[in-house]
């Protein structure tokens, strides 16, 4: 019998860290985790290391003493979620961070030759160039975890990829799809925060709302699969049953199809090439009787169309993109800024960057304090009367 793979997981307690633990619960025998880190000491973190001791646990802030078991090792500090990243006894690096606070252990543990399954759009965001290098010089695979990346990823199977006409990702519309625009400035964060289809993170359920999520899809698309911007699209589908659709040259379409489910794109990241059983429910497209789709309205979705243009620019603009959509979201959700503010703000700042052209690592890290610092600095200018 096979070994268990060996799974190291920055951002534990997130949404999708707490459903790969899941993951990982269903299949013990194929499946041991070797390293967990997480932004702050909690009970939730805790109990993870003490349910699953790995052998290195992380907090990017020190917590107090004993918050981890005598077997396993506690590490502390962004060098301390460097040094799990790059652990030699892991098989593959789940990084379920949302952030750019994952840039530099994800560099770490491709170059260190550790497969890294992706689920943070702000790395490939802010650095594709970058982490794409890691990933060559470690010689090993950015995995997809995002649901739309892992559909598209699973399509291309068995193809040529010069053979790609046009990739489609699909987007559900978030939380106000169907609110009248003159609304916008008058939505809550609780209710930004209630998505119709899916469980996620705070920043990301909010990208939603914005379509900032899908922008920031394109560009990582784009990284992942070495794709030219021109060749990806986006379509409103209501229903988040189609993750993404991949046309060839010949005029066929190639879909991935499943509930709105997230374990099961993460299943997928850390078992490839297998699949194994899930026990959750099935897909039963008699029951759910028609899939809608719908062009992306400018007006509703800046962010999108934001993200877009910054990658049309290239440069540094997608880091700055990336920072000052962070910040903004996080305004936002503290009741300092509107929502219909958040694209207004991240536009104002784009707007005032100079460009760095290719930007190395602490480039990229001088470029995203910029953007947060000019993003602080415009906010009041902005707020609610």
């Amino acid at each position: 019998m096979n070994q268990p793979k060996r799974i190291a997981i920055l951002g534990s307690t997130g949404s999708v860290g707490r459903q790969a633990l899941e993951v990982i619960a269903w299949h013990p025998d194929r499946f041991a985790v070797v390293g967990l880190a997480a932004r702050n000491d909690s009970p939730a973190f805790r109990e993870q290391v003490a349910r699953f001791k790995p052998r290195l646990a992380a907090l990017s802030s020190p917590g107090e003493n004993g918050w981890h078991p005598a077997e396993t090792r506690g590490l502390g500090g962004a060098e301390g979620l460097v040094e799990l990243a790059s652990m030699p006894d892991a098989d593959l690096v789940l990084v379920a961070t949302s952030g750019t606070a994952s840039l530099r252990p994800t560099i770490a543990a491709l170059e260190a030759g550790r497969p890294v399954a992706l689920a943070n759009k702000e790395v490939l965001v802010m650095a594709g160039h970058l982490v794409m290098r890691a990933a060559r010089r470690g010689g090993v695979a950015v995995i997809p975890v995002d649901s739309e990346h892992s559909a598209i990823w699973q399509c291309l199977r068995g193809e040529a990829p010069e053979r790609v006409r046009q990739v489609t990702l699909t987007a559900s519309g978030g939380a106000f799809r169907d609110l009248p625009l003159e609304e916008l400035p008058r939505v809550t964060p609780a209710q930004a925060l209630h998505h119709p289809n899916w469980r996620m993170g705070a920043k990301i359920t909010v990208d939603s709302a914005t379509l900032m999520n899908k922008g920031l899809e394109v560009l990582e698309a784009c990284w992942l699969f070495d794709l030219p911007l021109e060749r990806t699209r986006i379509v409103l589908h209501r229903e988040s049953i189609v993750h993404s659709l991949v046309e060839f040259a010949d005029g066929s379409v190639k879909a991935q199809l499943s509930l709105p489910d997230m374990r099961l794109p993460i299943q997928y990241a850390l078992s490839y090439p297998e699949r194994l059983a899930v026990p959750s429910e099935p897909l039963d497209l008699a029951r759910i009787g028609s899939l809608s789709f719908g062009e992306v309205d400018r007006r509703r979705f800046r962010g999108a169309f934001l993200a877009i243009e910054a990658a049309r620019r290239g440069a540094s603009y997608p880091a700055v993109l990336n920072a000052a959509n962070e910040v903004a979201v996080g305004l936002f959700l503290n009741g300092l800024v509107r929502f219909d503010q958040i694209p207004e703000i991240v536009e104002a700042v784009l707007e005032r960057h100079i460009p760095v052209r290719e930007p190395e690592l602490e480039a990229v890290c001088e470029v995203d304090a910029w953007a947060r610092a000019a993003t602080h600095a415009l906010a009041p200018v902005t707020l609610p009367a």
